[in-house]
C-alpha cells in the first residue's frame, strides 16, 4: 500500500472531479488546540503529506483566563508539542528558547516545569511558525475559519469540510469555503462545566458567578468584592484561591473555598504514579472490557483532578502567615459539600443552598461573588457530524467506540478515518487529556496515515507491568504500525494513503 513518500500516484476519481483545484488534503484537523498543532507540526515532517487544520479563533491562544502569573504546567517542559516523539523536530520548546535567545537563562534557572504563560507563548510561536503554506495549495493552519458541518462523499471517498471565515462579513462571496479531506481528525477541545444548580446564574447578565476560565478576566471585580466563594478543588481552584488570599488584605480576605469532594487532596505525584500516564497504560487500559474501564476510571480522580503538593502547601503557608499578629485570617476552607441550589439576593448578590455530604446538614451561605472551578468537559462533535452519526459504532452506554490508534469505529458507509484527540478518556484513558501523551497520539495518528513508522515509537514506556498478560515478561505491541485500514467489522475496499492522489 503506498505510503506518504509514495511517488508518481495515478489519478484517482477524486482527481478528475476536482480537475485542475488543489487535490484533497490527506488530513484536515478541525480545531487548533495543543493536540492538533502537535499534530501539525510532526505533520511537517511526514514527507508529501497535505495537511491543513481549521481553527474559529483568530489566533492561538491556550487558556487566557488561566494564565495566573507564576502558574506552571503540571508536566515537564519535555511534554512540548513534538518531542516526545520527535526530539530533533524544529518545533520543540528547547528550539523556541534558542529562538528567542533564552536558552541559556533557562538552563541556568534549572526549570523542569514552565509557567503557563510561557508555554501558551510556545504554542503561538510554533502556531505562527506553521502558518499557511505558501503558494495557496491551501495546507497549514487556518485562524478565523469556523467548520460548520463535515459530510461523507461516497462517490469520490472524501469528507466535505463547509467552513466560514469568521473575520469576513457574512454578505461577503469570500466568507463561506469548502475543503476536502481524505481523513480527519477532530480536535474541538472541551468546554467549561457549569453545575445545574448555577447554570442560570451564570448564563445571567450582570450576575457575579463565573467559571475559572475567564477568571484574569474578572479579576480587579472579585478583588473589589466583600466575599468571593470558589468552587471546585482541582488544581484552578487552587490556584485562584491563593490568587485571590495573597492579594487580599489581612483580616479581610473574605473568602470561601468550597469543594463536593472529602478533602483538599494532593495530586498523585509518585514516580509509578505517573506511569498511568504513558503508552504501555493507555494500551493496558484500552484493552480492558468497557465495564471494567467505566469502574476504573472515576476511582483515578487522584490522578488528574486533584491539586499539586506545591500550590497546596503555598496555600497552608498564606493562611499561616496571616496568623502571626494574632487571630485566624477570614478564609474558610470546607470539604465534603455540595451546590444544592443557588439564587440571587437583591443586586450583585448569590445565596447557595449548601449540603454536607457526609453529616446530612444544610445550611445557606451568602456571597458576593462566585468562581466556579468545576472542570470542563469534552466538546460533543455530534453537531460537526450529523450526517455521520448513523455511521459510528457506539458502545453499550452510546458513547463512540473509538479503536487503538484514535480513530471512530464505523461501518461501511465512510471509508475515511475520523482521528480523534482528547475525546477518548472513556475508551483510552486518563491520559487523554494529558500534555505529555500528546506527541505520542500524534505520531501513533501520522504513522497510520503513512502505513509506516514515519515516528519510531518505543515498545515499551513504564516500568510498571499493567495485567498478567505481561507479568511473567513484557509483551510488547506489534513492531511498527499496520496501514489505514477502516475502524470498522464490515470488510472495505483499499484506500489511499496520506500523500497519494486518489
Amino acid at each position: 500500500m503506498a505510503s506518504a513518500a509514495s511517488a508518481n500516484p495515478q489519478p484517482g476519481p477524486a482527481t478528475q472531479r476536482f480537475g485542475r483545484q488543489p487535490a484533497p488534503y490527506d488530513l484536515a484537523g478541525i480545531g487548533v488546540g495543543p493536540f492538533n498543532l502537535s499534530l501539525a507540526a510532526l505533520g511537517q515532517g511526514v514527507p508529501r503529506l497535505r495537511l491543513a487544520c481549521f481553527e474559529r479563533n483568530p489566533a492561538f491562544h491556550w487558556h487566557p483566563g488561566l494564565l495566573i502569573e507564576g502558574s506552571t504546567l503540571q508536566v515537564p517542559f519535555l511534554a512540548d508539542l513534538v518531542t516526545m516523539a520527535d526530539p530533533s523536530s524544529p518545533w520543540s520548546f528547547l528550539r523556541y528558547l534558542r529562538a528567542h535567545d533564552r536558552l541559556f537563562p533557562f538552563y541556568v534557572a534549572e526549570r523542569f516545569h514552565i509557567d503557563r504563560a510561557e508555554y501558551d507563548a510556545y504554542c503561538r510561536w510554533v502556531s505562527e511558525g506553521l502558518g499557511a503554506a505558501p503558494g495557496g495549495d491551501g495546507t497549514g493552519l487556518h485562524f478565523g475559519h469556523r467548520v460548520d458541518a463535515v459530510r461523507w462523499d461516497p462517490e469520490f471517498g472524501v469528507f466535505e469540510v463547509d467552513y466560514t471565515r469568521t473575520g469576513e462579513p457574512e454578505d461577503s462571496p469570500t466568507a463561506t469555503g469548502r475543503a476536502h479531506a481524505r481523513h480527519l481528525a477532530l480536535g474541538i477541545g472541551t468546554a467549561p462545566h457549569v453545575p445545574g444548580p448555577l447554570r442560570p446564574l451564570a448564563e445571567a447578565p450582570e450576575t457575579p458567578v463565573i467559571h475559572s476560565a475567564d477568571y484574569l478576566r474578572h479579576r480587579e471585580t472579585l478583588l473589589a468584592a466583600d466575599h468571593v466563594t470558589v468552587i471546585g478543588s482541582g488544581q484552578s481552584g487552587a490556584e485562584i484561591l491563593l490568587d485571590l488570599l495573597r492579594r487580599r488584605p489581612r483580616g479581610q480576605e473574605g473568602l470561601h473555598w468550597l469543594t463536593r469532594s472529602a478533602a483538599f487532596a494532593p495530586m498523585e505525584y509518585s514516580k509509578l504514579g505517573l506511569e498511568h500516564f504513558t503508552p504501555d497504560y493507555t494500551r493496558y487500559f484500552h484493552g480492558l472490557s468497557e465495564p471494567a474501564r467505566d469502574v476504573l476510571l472515576p476511582r483515578q480522580w487522584q490522578l488528574h483532578k486533584a491539586v499539586d503538593h506545591e500550590t497546596l502547601a503555598a496555600i497552608h503557608d498564606e493562611l499561616y502567615r496571616r496568623t502571626l499578629g494574632g487571630g485566624w485570617p477570614d478564609a474558610v476552607l470546607v470539604p465534603g459539600v455540595r451546590v444544592r441550589t443557588a439564587g440571587r439576593i437583591g443586586p450583585g448578590r448569590v445565596e447557595l443552598h449548601l449540603e454536607h455530604v457526609e453529616q446530612n446538614e444544610r445550611t445557606t451561605l451568602t456571597t458576593d461573588a462566585v468562581v466556579l472551578a468545576t472542570g470542563y468537559r469534552e466538546r460533543s462533535f455530534e453537531e460537526l457530524l450529523p450526517t455521520l452519526a448513523p455511521a459510528i459504532l457506539r458502545d453499550a452506554s452510546g458513547r463512540p467506540r473509538i479503536d487503538g490508534r484514535y480513530r471512530l469505529v464505523t461501518d461501511s458507509r465512510v471509508r475515511g478515518s475520523i482521528f480523534v484527540q482528547n475525546a477518548e478518556r472513556h475508551t483510552h484513558g486518563v491520559g487523554a487529556p494529558d500534555l505529555g501523551l500528546a506527541a505520542h497520539r500524534s505520531a501513533t495518528i501520522l504513522n497510520t496515515l503513512s502505513g509506516r513508522a514515519v515516528y519510531p515509537l518505543p515498545t515499551r514506556t513504564a516500568f510498571t507491568t499493567f495485567g498478567l498478560r505481561g507479568a511473567t515478561g513484557h509483551t510488547p505491541p506489534p513492531a511498527g504500525p499496520p496501514a489505514v485500514q477502516p475502524a470498522r467489522t464490515p470488510a472495505a475496499p483499499p484506500r489511499t494513503e496520506a500523500g497519494a492522489q486518489s
